[in-house]
């Protein structure tokens, strides 16, 4: 999967280049520059009430990918957008819970266990790569006192931030990454559907590969990058006519966007996980069983997260949150 991600990667950086020949930077869209800011309607502080119960997991419907999660929990209707992780970055640099050095946000990390396998990272205690400033992509830029972020791109998901950035912001609210299962049955549902809205996909629903053309004139750009985070909600834009593309759970952009960085650590290796696909991705790996990985301070122009959460107060959950699955198959045993 890596391999195939670096591939997608440097065509796209090759067809960015082929395009912007005799352009600037900016034009480029690498760097620093404003677009026109587009309200898609959809609250990025909202979250989704997940019941605990059974899934399917993977891609194959039978009772060997048949899960269960015991404990409702609750997920970020969308991913982290700029203007939340700008905030983040004012008050977490505020209480001392992150410093900047050489246009780097750093952040501590108290370390893995090391296995001394093959191929395994020493991850120890100490300060890492959270956020990098002045990156091409980043859109949140820092004067030496503040964090802001370029106008336009506020509710577009944040991207460029590590898996300990990641980290770094669900826990100073009390929250956490979520697990791959959570993640999955969030994104699925109880039926065994592909995508996060069924199982056909085409430009309408998600920001993906094939999606890059229609929506240049619609972003102001004439290049691949992020849209509004719930862009693909039903509404049109422009001559641009979306599908609503929730998951059944009510969640925007689980396939497409930005890849999002999942919790799960696994023993004898350093890489962590993300699911969901990018703007940069083909189709295939937006479908829910498809997962990338890299080693947790790698950063990319598409790579984002959500949160998660254990409901502590179940009565203070609202009836909207609670509202069950969307048209789906039933589980079959």
């Amino acid at each position: 999967m890596r391999l195939n991600k670096i591939l997608v990667i440097i065509l796209a950086v090759a067809f960015s280049a082929a395009l912007f020949v005799g352009c600037d930077t900016e034009e480029q869209g690498w760097h620093h520059f404003e677009i026109k800011y587009i309200d898609t309607g959809v609250n990025s502080n909202s979250w989704a009430f997940i019941p605990a119960g059974e899934f399917f997991e993977g891609q194959f419907k039978n009772l060997n990918h048949l899960k269960k999660i015991d404990y409702d929990y609750e997920i970020m209707v969308t991913d982290v957008t700029n203007a939340q992780y700008a905030k983040y970055l004012n008050e977490a640099l505020a209480a001392g819970k992150i410093k900047v050095d050489e246009n780097k946000v750093l952040g501590f990390y108290p370390g893995d266990k090391y296995y001394g396998y093959r191929h395994e990272r020493k991850i120890n205690p100490g300060y890492y790569l959270y956020y990098p400033l002045e990156e091409p992509g980043d859109r949140i830029k820092f004067d030496g006192k503040i964090f802001t972020v370029d106008r336009g791109f506020e509710n577009h998901p944040v991207v460029n931030v590590t898996w300990f950035g990641a980290r770094g912001y669900c826990q100073f609210y009390g929250w956490r990454l979520p697990t791959e299962l959570e993640w999955e049955k969030a994104a699925r549902g109880p039926d065994f559907r592909a995508y996060p809205w069924g199982n056909e996909i085409s430009p309408e629903y998600a920001n993906y590969n094939l999606s890059n053309k229609k929506l240049r004139k619609i972003l102001g750009v004439n290049h691949g990058i992020t849209t509004p985070v719930g862009f693909f909600n039903g509404k049109k834009y422009g001559d641009f006519q979306t599908k609503d593309a929730r998951s059944p759970y009510g969640l925007y952009d689980m396939a497409g966007n930005v890849w999002q960085w999942i919790a799960d650590k696994y023993p004898k290796m350093s890489d962590r996980f993300m699911k969901g696909g990018s703007w940069m991705s083909y189709d295939i790996y937006l479908r829910i069983w498809a997962r990338n990985s890299a080693l947790p301070w790698y950063h990319d122009i598409d790579i984002g997260f959500r949160c998660a959460r254990d409901v502590k107060n179940p009565e203070m959950i609202s009836e909207e949150a609670k509202q069950s699955p969307t048209s789906g198959e039933k589980l079959e045993k």
